[in-house]
């Protein structure tokens, strides 16, 4: 054991010092630059924990801003000035995220889509939806399918409106990207689309991005063992990029395969072309980051975002957040797709937020339309399924530095989930709604 056992977080708590984590930030740093030499991380912090050691006493407790500062000075005196600088470029936007949301009050936040907000507001207000107790009230008036229906029409309207846009734009078009944080409904919402579509004499061909996932092993990993698969750079974007530009003009390219299983990509597997009355589709977190399809002309893709834009306050005068909705929709997706249970879902959530801030969220208004895939009727059927493990998750949590997050989150959802009504029969939930991607039950087809 080395002389720093902890190291003091921005938070003020005191957690335990491991080697590892800082062998993992400066992979990341790495990795986004291109580069996937974890020997050459875990060599420099080496020397980042020499350097700490040689300027702290035994026993002494850093604060994690100086941990960061040795990262960047070793990186820079070791010849890797492009890794550092995008060390760097992280914690400067780490911390301008933080001051945002210290002020989010003063200052209208960049990353929301205000003019889709306050058609949602408007327009949960006519429904009598905009609050968890004007919502309640409708549900004990015996008007739950009520509310089913009209959230759906407003959600197929939205659809609807879509598909024309893009009808409009056939000519040119070459690509249409669903994007959106997950759990947003990209699934089913391209599905549906592509219904639409086809009945206005589209043809498309399905481009699924998984497959230009790098190997398992290039991925970064933190001390809890928990890979990153968030991020953009857990894509080849080259390899993407090259894809999509010959794609584009007409030829043939071989799609790799991932194979999920054992964590590895096999090349130039499955031949793909787009023939001329053919428009590429793409189901992707990451469809409106630029780096995805940097050699794309505007014309030639069209880019719709989704997200579930809620507009319901609570009893404490708080909206609910989004991503606490998309929260729950993944352990709901998760526990049955993906052979995770709901608490590795809530622990693998700071992953999924920091990826989503940095390199999803800033970019939704470079999006050519935006869809609201929130269902007001989704916060009473989550009641039954996820309130007792909250508030379990609540307690367990409470006193853990390392799990701030979970245990935020978990005693926010503990108490919106106690104060709505509770629905157990979805029975009045469609089969084809964006919501069966998540509680089961659809009658789609998912590949």
């Amino acid at each position: 054991m080395g002389k720093i056992k902890y190291v003091i977080k921005r938070s003020g708590s005191t957690v335990p010092f491991k080697e590892e984590r800082i062998a993992n930030a400066i992979y990341r740093a790495a990795v986004a630059v291109g580069g996937r030499d974890k020997d050459k991380a875990e060599s420099l912090a080496k020397k980042v924990i020499e350097l700490l050691e040689s300027n702290f006493e035994e026993g002494c407790k850093p604060q994690i801003e100086e941990v960061q500062d040795a990262v960047e000075k070793v990186l820079i005196e070791n010849g890797h000035a492009k890794v550092a600088k995008e060390f760097i470029l992280y914690r400067e936007e780490a911390a301008k995220r933080r001051k945002a949301d210290s002020l989010h009050f003063s200052k209208p936040s960049t990353y929301i889509p205000w003019k889709k907000v306050w058609r949602s507001l408007n327009w949960a207000v006519e429904h009598g939806l905009n609050t968890i107790e004007s919502t309640n009230e409708r549900i004990r008036k015996g008007e739950f399918p009520d509310i089913v229906h009209e959230s759906e029409s407003y959600y197929e309207d939205q659809l609807d409106t879509a598909a024309e846009m893009i009808k409009e734009r056939s000519d040119s078009l070459k690509m249409v990207m669903v994007s959106g944080p997950s759990s947003s409904g990209k699934t089913t919402t391209t599905l549906k689309l592509e219904q639409r579509l086809e009945k206005k004499g589209m043809s498309f061909v399905p481009l699924i991005v998984d497959h230009y996932f790098f190997d398992l092993e290039l991925h970064p990993k933190d001390e809890f063992g928990d890979y990153d698969f968030e991020t953009p750079q857990a894509l080849d974007l080259d390899l993407i990029n090259d894809h999509l530009k010959r794609l584009a003009e007409g030829e043939k390219v071989l799609i790799p395969y991932y194979d999920f299983k054992l964590g590895k990509r096999h090349l130039d597997q499955t031949p793909l072309k787009i023939e001329e009355n053919q428009v590429l589709l793409i189901d992707s977190l990451h469809g409106l980051f630029p780096e995805f399809s940097r050699g794309i002309p505007a014309e030639q893709k069209f880019k719709l975002y989704l997200e579930p834009l809620l507009q319901m306050k609570g009893n404490d005068g708080e909206y609910i957040r989004w991503t606490d909705l998309r929260l729950i929709r993944r352990m709901l997706r998760d526990s049955v797709h993906r052979a995770y249970n709901p608490e590795q879902t809530l622990l693998h959530w700071h992953y999924v937020r920091s990826s989503e801030k940095r390199n999803i969220l800033p970019y939704c208004s470079t999006a050519d339309y935006t869809i609201n895939t929130s269902m007001p009727y989704e916060v009473p059927l989550y009641r039954p399924k996820l309130l007792s493990s909250f508030n379990e998750w609540a307690e367990k949590y409470k006193d853990d530095p390392l799990r701030i997050d979970a245990y935020n989150r978990s005693k926010r959802l503990s108490s919106v989930l106690s104060s709505i009504e509770p629905v157990e029969d979805d029975s009045p939930v469609p089969g084809d709604s964006v919501l069966r991607e998540f509680i089961g039950g659809s009658t789609l087809e998912y590949d």
